[in-house]
């Protein structure tokens, strides 16, 4: 079966004294969102899953309308700080040399889980969201974190590294999932929607 890993939308930014920020997309984000559902409407799904934080929520949206189908929340492919009282875009932290970015950068962990435990929950829902579909090919909406982590144990890589790449707003992460177990990568970052619309597409790259 084939697996598309999505990263949702760009959304506003939100920062709270109380409670977690969980921000709509914004209207740059909602641009990007179309622009990912008709390039995703040739292609065949079974199935639009997504986090139930309201980026990715509001991104797996459009693409499902376009397959005649609802998303379906997966409450384990969360992100790993979805309950901070802040999102702030990483391009703005970047721009303004915030510590925050420092943080992410050092992969300073803020999160009331383990990076253990997120990466044992993430691996396991993406992994029965791949046996319910065999032969099959779902989307998965859902956040750099998440992509990262289940990217990196198919690579076999090292789980205590923070982050071995950065995952572009709606870039789709195509991983081909064999019943016998084996799960090889097709495409990383494929943004080919957004190239010519001028919207932003990540922290290295516009459109």
């Amino acid at each position: 079966m084939e697996l598309l890993l999505i990263r949702h939308a760009l959304p506003v930014r939100r920062e709270l004294v109380v409670g977690a920020a969980d921000p709509e997309l914004s209207t740059a984000g909602l641009a990007q969102v179309e622009h990912l559902a008709d390039y995703l409407a040739a292609e065949q799904l079974d199935g639009v899953y997504s986090s139930p934080l309201r980026r990715a929520v509001e991104t797996g949206a459009p693409v499902a309308a376009r397959h005649g189908l609802d998303v379906v929340v997966v409450d384990d492919v969360a992100e790993w700080d979805r309950m901070s009282p802040e999102y702030v875009p990483v391009e703005e932290l970047k721009a303004a040399d915030d510590p925050r970015w420092r943080a992410l950068v050092e992969g300073v962990w803020t999160s009331d889980e383990s990076p253990t435990q997120f990466r044992g929950r993430v691996i396991a829902a993406i992994e029965n969201l791949v046996d319910a579909h065999a032969g099959g090919r779902i989307a998965v909406i859902c956040h750099g974190g998440v992509i990262n982590t289940y990217l990196a144990a198919v690579l076999g890589l090292d789980p205590s590294r923070p982050g071995f790449f950065y995952p572009n707003y709606t870039s789709i992460h195509r991983v081909m999932a064999a019943g016998t177990g084996e799960r090889s990568i097709l495409t990383i970052n494929e943004t080919s929607h957004l190239r010519g619309t001028g919207l932003p597409i990540g922290l290295h790259q516009t459109g």
